[in-house]
């Protein structure tokens, strides 16, 4: 008996074979990574772009489009969720994950982009023929015609409750934010409804590729001469690519002479190079030193100083990826895997100490978007045991006089000024310094002493720093 069940079945019309969109392919594929093996976007998608160019699928547009699709889909998750829970006649959840990925795909074209309805929902639908099947295209299609019923403003006026009932659900809705990630960034930042509205918009905007000129092996004069680049905003070693633009196709980053590093990473290093200290200044520690960027960069100031920087980082990989980004230093320095919080070091026997901090990362879900829906609250709980212990070993790391800097990329206050306040209250020999100081220029830095940075104030990730002297 023959196989018949892969055969279209007989309608009186011919079969006509789904059209492959390499673009909405790949699209597709890039969601499936994140979803199935929790994987980043920034790290799936730039390896499938590269295959399709080689391949000959893609030209610059076609990478642009499959950019906005993948990020503006994960960005906008939880609104478009809101509106399909709408127009599916059964909860989210029983949705097979790729089917909903096809249809997510599908409303952030009908109502994120300026792509007309009835090419978005055709798109959608041959999508959904090639990767799914003629049946489930059918429901793709049903679904994607209700979504064409209205725009995204009117589409939030329906889903998302009034503010006045519930300011927190509401922003959460509105601006595609878990509502426990909407309430921390609000404890976090203060204020009223225009500024955390503002921080939530941030988080949803596509942001700039920021680039750092690593001193004594690239000048800010020679990224500038690139296309559409700009000075940074706030750092001497800041140029954007204000357009976008590919880094791996200039030279002084394929060199490993520039780097790609946001401005308030970029902040953070320096403040730490730059503040005051008495005595020796000698050898310098980036005990958290994965994937590289601020320990290239203190380790060019600690050459232009006489100083050795040793980099320690738990992970291998992540040890060799920190060895990447310091080949080529002018000065000494020295990577090693090793546990931050059980270092193989003397104690005190560094004059400055680093410890950017394993977190949540609620910092930079402009860059991470699919972060946002992978964290929970008590990922909090994990984190805080390390967070304290790395910063507890900096300390010991230090000799007296020497200087600490505490950073992490959540704005967060369980990880920032709770773990500061928790650890100096445990111990009577250290004192805050006051970081603003440290960041000349920077506007709207708080009331001090320690410092915290907003997308929507200062254009960089919510990066956090407080800095400490040790004193006995």
């Amino acid at each position: 008996m023959s196989d018949t069940s892969r055969r279209p079945r007989r309608t009186g019309k011919p079969y006509r074979r789904p059209k492959k969109d390499p673009v909405r392919v790949l699209a597709f594929d890039a969601l499936r990574a994140v979803d199935e093996r929790d994987a980043y976007a920034n790290l799936v998608l730039p390896p499938l772009l590269r295959k399709a160019r080689e391949k000959g699928d893609f030209d610059g547009r076609d990478a642009a489009l499959a950019t906005e699709l993948v990020y503006g889909t994960l960005r906008r998750q939880g609104t478009y969720d809101a509106i399909l829970a709408e127009c599916v006649d059964r909860p989210l959840r029983e949705v097979d994950p790729p089917v909903l990925d096809v249809l997510s795909l599908g409303t952030h074209q009908l109502l994120g982009t300026r792509i007309p309805t009835h090419a978005a929902v055709s798109a959608s639908v041959e999508l959904a023929r090639v990767v799914l099947g003629d049946g489930r295209a059918k429901f793709v299609n049903a679904v994607l015609r209700k979504v064409a019923q209205d725009d995204l403003d009117g589409w939030i006026q329906r889903v998302a409750p009034p503010y006045d009932d519930d300011p927190e659900d509401h922003l959460a809705v509105v601006h595609s934010h878990p509502r426990w990630v909407v309430s921390a960034l609000w404890d976090s930042l203060g204020g009223g409804r225009a500024g955390i509205e503002r921080l939530l918009e941030a988080d949803n905007e596509r942001p700039e590729v920021t680039l750092v000129a690593r001193p004594g092996r690239a000048t800010t004069e020679e990224l500038l001469g690139e296309e559409a680049a700009v000075a940074g905003r706030w750092s001497p070693y800041a140029v954007r690519l204000a357009e976008g633009g590919e880094p791996g196709a200039i030279e002084a980053v394929r060199e490993g002479r520039a780097g790609v590093q946001d401005e308030g990473s970029q902040l953070v290093a320096l403040a730490l190079a730059n503040a005051p200290l008495d005595g020796p200044d000698e050898k310098w520690l980036d005990g958290c030193a994965g994937p590289g960027g601020k320990a290239a960069l203190l380790a060019a100031h600690a050459a232009e100083r006489g100083a050795v920087l040793l980099a320690s980082e738990k992970q291998p990989h992540r040890a060799g990826l920190v060895a990447k980004a310091l080949h080529g230093n002018p000065g000494p320095y020295q990577v090693i895997a090793a546990d931050g919080t059980r270092p193989p070091w003397w104690a005190g026997s560094f004059d400055r100490a680093l410890v950017d901090v394993p977190c949540t990362g609620l910092g930079a879900l402009r860059r991470r978007p699919e972060a946002r829906w992978r964290r929970r609250p008590e990922d909090l709980d994990g984190f805080a045991p390390l967070q304290r212990g790395l910063l507890r070993s900096a300390i010991d790391s230090v000799r007296v006089g020497g200087v600490v800097g505490y950073a992490t990329c959540s704005p967060h206050l369980a990880e920032t000024r709770a773990v500061v306040d928790d650890v100096l209250k445990q111990r009577g020999d250290v004192e805050l310094i006051d970081a603003r100081e440290l960041l000349p220029g920077v506007p709207e830095l708080g009331e001090g002493p320690d410092v915290q940075l907003w997308p929507h104030v200062h254009g960089t990730d919510a990066m956090y720093l407080a800095l400490m002297r040790r004193t006995g």
